[in-house]
């Protein structure tokens, strides 16, 4: 009745254009309040038709009304949105989509307070009271609202389930334990509750220790992110000092030179003009003699020019010159040779050498050179199968121990000391030696393609035992999106096309192995040199039900 009387009281005073609460409002002169923004626009519409109508009553106005605030309208919409205010928390009470509702409340349902193991319901606060007050219902167990109490109810007989059998691995009521599950390992669920509460408790610790752990190797790895930085850093710098030397030291060697072919030249060049001046003198006597005789040849007179002929002759100048004469540019051709021959020289020291510098800087790649296509790969291709003593409990094999599947149920396996007991994993069963190749079909939402030394230890959860978790197995994980490679409870995101098919190479004596993309060309993930101390065996983890693993026969 209340909320009926809200909802109508809410109508009363809300705009008819909007139907929000009314803003601002204000009244026609038909007598129909509304928010004056609302009516403005409206009647901004209505402009092109010259007449304004009224949205409720449909009245016409020639000219557009003039409009006033409705002062105890307003004051009568600011008191109702105070009491919705002051209602707010009290609707806090009632049940949203995502809380648990009060199974008894029979019209608004409110949030329950708790659940009753018992009862197998929800109760609010005022529904819950019988449960404080009556004896009988005070030894019922009240837990936090869940939404998933229905779930402890037994499906076939109707019956609370409050034991738990350990053969088939379910909850079951006590007609179940009389019935289908007769003779079974049964315990009560409180029981299989502080079992596997103490279960969860030491996985909570590993996983915490794995947390510290990580915590610890992610220090490391900043730490050895600022060495590696620091150290490039100097390196750069060092090499640009080195180099700038190097370039301040040939270009003091050409200006040197330089400078002596300058002087050479000028020394040259003086010499050549001396010698030039000389000769430009004796061209101009030479010339000046040359007038006199031809004056002389016209003397008309014997006796005059025998005489001055005979005194012209004694005055006579050597016209003999001793210049050798050379090409042009032939000058420092030895010299720009000689250079060149530097030049060639340099090149060839820094070219050698500039070789061993990137050497150190980048990898040789290690790999044989026949290793360069999958067909070079097959050449070392080995069968693996699977160690039925290694593998899970949970882990199934098939197809001649050669694939792997993980299962809800326990597989039939009996006691065997390799087996590991603690980590969804299995061995094969031939070592590996020399240089190996296989590959691996994978299904489902993550698995592991591991290598690792034979003395991996089996049993428990610790790191010990885990592939990649130390320093005894190498892995990578595998999932639709992306690749993972761990070593020693360190990670390293991988790079590379997607695959549900992976090769592996491994090559004991170099100390190689390689993880492949195969589809319709191989691609290289990710490559490890390292130094095998003890024979190797291909492995596989995998933690999703359904998910599976094949080796491949090639």
């Amino acid at each position: 009745m209340e909320q009926q009387e809200a909802e109508l009281q809410t109508e009363s005073f809300s705009c008819s254009i909007c139907l929000d609460l009314l803003k601002e409002p204000v009244t026609t002169s038909c007598g129909h309040s509304y928010c004056w923004k609302c009516i403005s626009k409206h009647w901004d519409a209505e402009e092109e038709k010259h007449s304004y109508s009224c949205p409720q009553c449909r009245e016409t106005f020639i000219r557009r009304p003039d409009l006033k605030k409705n002062i105890m309208l307003a004051e009568l919409v600011e008191e109702l949105k105070k009491n919705r205010r002051q209602d707010d928390p009290v609707d806090e009470r009632f049940a949203a989509a995502e809380d648990v509702a009060c199974d008894v409340c029979t019209e608004r349902k409110l949030k329950a307070s708790k659940s009753c193991l018992n009862c197998v319901a929800s109760y609010c606060e005022k529904h819950l009271q019988p449960h404080h007050e009556s004896a009988a219902l005070k030894r019922h167990k009240l837990v936090d609202p869940s939404k998933k109490i229905q779930e402890t109810i037994c499906s076939h007989h109707d019956e609370v389930m409050k034991m738990f059998c350990r053969t088939d691995q379910q909850c079951i009521c006590i007609i179940c334990s009389i019935e289908e599950h007769k003779d079974h390992d049964m315990v009560s669920a409180a029981t299989e509750k502080t079992e596997k509460q103490r279960e969860l408790q030491e996985r909570r610790a590993d996983i915490y220790k794995n947390i510290q752990d990580r915590e610890k190797d992610v220090e490391l790895l900043k730490e050895q992110e600022k060495t590696i930085k620091l150290s490039a850093d100097q390196t750069v710098e060092h090499s640009e000092q080195m180099f700038t030397e190097l370039i301040r030291l040939l270009q003091q060697r050409s200006s040197e030179l330089e400078k002596e072919v300058r002087s050479k030249q000028q020394t040259e060049v003086s010499a050549v003009r001396a010698l030039q001046e000389k000769l430009e003198q004796e061209i101009s006597e030479l010339k000046k003699r040359d007038a006199e005789l031809q004056q002389l040849s016209h003397t008309e007179d014997h006796i005059q020019f025998v005489l001055s002929y005979s005194s012209l002759s004694a005055l006579s100048v050597s016209t003999h010159s001793s210049i050798i004469h050379r090409g042009p540019g032939s000058c420092f051709e030895e010299v720009t040779a000689a250079v060149s021959e530097l030049r060639e020289h340099l090149h060839k020291v820094l070219m050698e050498d500039w070789n061993k510098v990137c050497q150190t800087v980048e990898r040789v790649d290690d790999l044989p050179s026949e290793l360069r296509t999958r067909a070079g790969f097959l050449k070392y291709s080995q069968e693996i199968t699977l160690d039925p003593n290694t593998v899970y409990r949970k882990l199934r094999l098939s197809e001649g121990n050669r694939k792997v599947s993980l299962m809800r149920e326990y597989q039939l396996h009996p006691d065997h000391p390799d087996r590991f007991t603690g980590w969804y994993q299995v061995l094969s069963g031939e070592s590996l030696t020399g240089r190996c190749y296989w590959e691996v079909e994978w299904r489902g939402r993550g698995v592991e393609i591991v290598v690792t030394h034979k003395s991996i230890s089996r049993a428990g959860r610790g790191r010990e035992c885990g592939f990649g978790l130390n320093d005894k197995s190498w892995m990578l994980e595998c999932s639709p999106n992306s690749y993972t490679f761990y070593h020693n409870n360190i990670y390293t995101l991988v790079s590379g096309p997607q695959s549900s098919r992976i090769g592996v190479y491994v090559d004991h004596t170099a100390g190689i192995l390689s993880f492949y993309s195969v589809s319709e060309t191989m691609t290289l993930l990710h490559r490890v040199i390292t130094t095998f101390t003890e024979p190797l065996y291909a492995g596989v983890c995998i933690y999703y039900y359904g998910d599976s693993v094949e080796f491949c026969k090639l």
